[in-house]
């Protein structure tokens, strides 16, 4: 049997500074036994992306470069995949490098597993002081749980991957990516396959590393952004992928719960109090494991970081709650317009 055409779908939006290093990993391919064509969704890019796009050498790559006038990754993916001619889908970003043998790597996992969606697990390539710390503390348990797809040495089942590979079959049986998410349509995805009955791998020889955020407000935003959304993907699928998803929101409105109580009752301000002592001991202690482990120069930054994944979470989360589940509107620019 012949070997099938591997279609790679991007979608991006304002990346002239990511792109160059992305035209490069794909350039540096090694092609799969049938081909691989590549198809970009540029999101109405303002900046110089579509000249560079333009100038990509037709020779070097099968590219396509299509419109994407939804702006966001669900909208820009799925125009891919309908545009797309292989029976192999897998899924870049822009803001991120790849291994030579990542195409061929998801193409081998994922006919060696027979799962649904396989990928990698989640590598950083961060460049400056505040990157390498955000970085760091990503890959701690404690700004983000444990999931699994933190641990880069983990190969087996899990609940999502980074990006993904799959053969076209399966948009068929679970259907595409769900235009209405801004954000975390990629997990909301993976738990439409668990939860339909498919299987989701991740291997540790699919490698690429993603640049993180660059400050502590970007990360907040992005964090928040995330938060707001897993409300919609909850309120969608009546049920969490996981309750590690609900703590930071409980914990953030624990504490202003108190600190309301706090105007009638002493005693609320005193337990208001010790929970923020807990959490900042926690901190304290996540920041130094996490700089014993990554870089002593980091120490600095880390209790500044952990609270930036949890309070933008839980923040995002909270305001989801509100304008989802009790007020019924729709999200405002600041949870509609994706950050960077």
């Amino acid at each position: 049997m012949a070997a099938p055409l591997v279609s790679v779908i991007i979608a991006c939006r304002n990346e002239a500074r990511s792109l160059p290093r992305l035209l490069d990993s794909l350039r540096n391919q090694q092609p799969p036994g049938g081909g691989m064509e590549v198809i970009i969704a540029d999101g109405m890019s303002d900046d110089q992306t579509r000249e560079i796009l333009r100038g990509a050498p037709k020779g070097e790559l099968m590219l396509t470069v299509i419109d994407n006038p939804g702006r966001i990754a669900s909208t820009g993916l799925n125009a891919c995949i309908r545009a797309s001619r292989g029976s192999i889908i897998l899924r870049m970003d822009a803001h991120t490098e790849y291994a030579p043998d990542y195409v061929r790597r998801c193409v081998e996992v994922l006919d060696r597993t027979g799962a649904d969606n396989v990928g990698g697990p989640a590598r950083t390539k961060p460049i400056a002081c505040m990157e390498r710390a955000i970085a760091a503390a990503y890959h701690s348990p404690f700004s983000v749980g444990g999931a699994k797809f933190h641990d880069v040495a983990y190969e087996g089942y899990v609940d999502t991957v980074t990006y993904g590979c799959w053969r076209r079959a399966s948009f068929d049986r679970f259907g595409f990516f769900d235009e209405e998410l801004a954000r975390n349509q990629d997990d909301e995805h993976n738990l439409r396959i668990i939860r339909g009955g498919g299987k989701v791998w991740q291997s540790p020889a699919i490698q690429s590393w993603y640049q993180p955020r660059r400050s502590l407000s970007a990360l907040f935003k992005q964090y928040m952004q995330y938060g707001y959304w897993k409300v919609r993907v909850i309120q969608k699928h009546k049920l969490p992928a996981s309750w590690r998803h609900l703590v930071p929101s409980a914990f953030l409105g624990g504490l202003v719960l108190l600190v309301l109580a706090g105007l009638a009752w002493h005693v609320a301000w005193r337990a208001a109090a010790g929970l923020l002592a807990l959490y900042t001991l926690g901190v304290l202690g996540a920041s130094f494991l996490t700089a014993a482990r990554n870089g002593w120069p980091l120490l600095p930054a880390l209790p500044l970081v952990f609270p930036c994944y949890h309070f933008g979470y839980g923040y995002g989360f909270l305001r989801g709650i509100l304008d989802f589940a009790v007020l019924g509107r729709r999200p405002g620019t600041k949870f509609n317009t994706l950050t960077r």
